[in-house]
């Protein structure tokens, strides 16, 4: 997996916990809540895919990855949308992961020759 995807989760994991903090301090505990379980599966299923057993391990660890990217930009969503936060930095960088990790996922899937 490329070292891009890692350093830019781990970005976004500092911008997600510090904007979490925030929303507590607004006392949207229960939106604060669902972002950081969401961010938090997504931060355990890319590390977990470091160290696949089988190119089916590691597709499946990313692609679960994937599936609560999309949950977070949801919720992101709904806090841009309801509670007119601004998160337009969070949002965008959360699209472009979403597009590095879908890119890696099919480029797994297509790819003959499968390294680590």
């Amino acid at each position: 997996m490329e070292n891009t995807i890692q350093a830019r989760t781990l970005k976004f994991w500092i911008m997600v916990s510090k904007y979490y903090l925030s929303l507590k301090t607004k006392k949207h505990y229960e939106i604060a809540s669902q972002i950081l379980k969401s961010w938090t599966s997504i931060w355990a299923n890319i590390r977990e895919a470091q160290w696949w057993q089988s190119r089916k391990d590691f597709i499946s660890k990313l692609s679960i990855a994937l599936k609560e990217w999309y949950e977070t930009l949801y919720w992101i969503e709904i806090l841009e949308q309801w509670f007119e936060e601004n998160v337009k930095e969070l949002k965008n960088e959360c699209e472009q992961i979403v597009k590095i990790l879908t890119t890696i996922i099919k480029n797994t899937k297509n790819n003959d020759k499968f390294y680590q």
